[in-house]
């Protein structure tokens, strides 16, 4: 395995650990690892390893800001893929962040089944689709990440297996 994939890897679990246990994904791991991940491409791949890691980064964090300006994921998610596409690419981001959804759909599941709120949550979803269709897409108060009385997902963790996923299935 090669070493932008380790070190990735890393990152991710890292990531995963330090988001169940007090649900933020520290600036210094996600910022850091992108920049590190820049550096390591410029020396390997010159411009154009550059220009793919930093493009890999910005597909990354436009996959996930739209959630983030709505208020339904915390920064630390947006800018956790950002460094994920940083190290793997524009390709591996959008895998990654394919595989990630997914995960964090399952997650979702399984934490809302954990606490008797998949109803609610549906619930929810169907509220929002509608207010959404007569108002147009905005945050919903009541809903956001700041105040929702729901259970918090740790998404590092659903980005952490899109991640190992990605790596795993390349």
């Amino acid at each position: 395995m090669s070493p932008e994939r380790i070190l990735i890897l890393g990152v991710v679990l890292t990531a995963a650990v330090i988001d169940v246990r007090t649900h933020r994904i520290p600036n210094i791991l996600t910022f850091g690892s992108a920049a590190v991940a820049l550096v390591y491409h410029a020396w390997t791949g010159g411009l154009s390893g550059l220009g793919a890691s930093a493009g890999g980064w910005a597909i990354g964090v436009a996959l996930f800001l739209p959630l983030f300006l709505l208020r339904g994921m915390g920064g630390g998610d947006v800018k956790l893929l950002g460094a994920v596409g940083a190290w793997l690419g524009p390709m591996g981001v959008l895998h990654a962040g394919l595989y990630s959804v997914l995960a964090g759909g399952v997650l979702a599941l399984v934490i809302g089944g954990m606490h008797g709120y998949l109803r609610k949550a549906f619930s929810n979803i169907w509220g929002l689709l509608g207010m959404w269709r007569t108002a147009g897409i905005q945050p919903l108060p009541g809903l956001t990440i700041e105040d929702s009385v729901g259970p918090r997902l740790a998404y590092g963790v659903a980005i952490a297996a899109g991640t190992v996923a990605t790596v795993w299935l390349k």
